[in-house]
């Protein structure tokens, strides 16, 4: 946790330990970001079961992914590796590629696309990133904990833990 701004440490939350009320949704809580949420992770938790009664489960979760899907105008995949706690105030527009590596306690904005370029390989964001309006994460790239991606940024090369991206010329500061 070297060069780490003391201010995002100090704000609690972690980059490892998901804290799941982040995602939490009260009944009848009208949350779209939460309830797509809701429906991958209650997926992920039937998938590796048997028999008829997880069948059908799981296909109630699929039919609630594709109407909060068409509700939120998010392409997040039903099978994507999103560590707990992620954050989606704005969900319109996001794209993830279904291999690519969310880490724990994220926040992604609007229009975030986390996907491949031409090269072959995924993105692996890690714990507590911030990932602001627009901005696109292509290739095979490394993202560290805490770090925060401003708004229409294209980031194409690592990014340390605890740096900050920002457009117009994808320029790296670390605090």
């Amino acid at each position: 946790m070297t060069n780490i701004p003391a201010k995002r440490l100090a704000d609690g939350i972690s980059a490892e330990v998901p804290d799941w009320s982040r995602e939490a949704k009260r009944t009848f809580e009208w949350a779209p970001s939460r309830s797509l949420l809701a429906a991958i992770r209650s997926y992920q938790r039937l998938e590796g079961r048997r028999g008829p009664l997880a069948a059908f489960r799981r296909r109630c979760a699929v039919l609630r992914h594709v109407i909060w899907s068409v509700v939120t105008g998010a392409d997040i995949p039903i099978n994507a590796q999103i560590g707990g706690g992620l954050l989606i105030p704005h969900p319109n527009g996001i794209v993830i590629h279904p291999a690519a590596v969310i880490g724990p306690n994220c926040m992604i904005l609007q229009q975030v696309t986390i996907g491949t370029n031409a090269r072959n390989g995924l993105p692996r964001i890690g714990g507590h990133v911030d990932l602001c309006a627009g901005a696109c994460i292509l290739g095979p790239i490394s993202i560290g904990d805490y770090a925060r991606i401003g708004a229409h940024a294209l980031v194409s090369q690592d990014i340390p833990a605890g740096a900050t991206v920002f457009a117009p010329l994808a320029q790296i500061r670390i605090e």
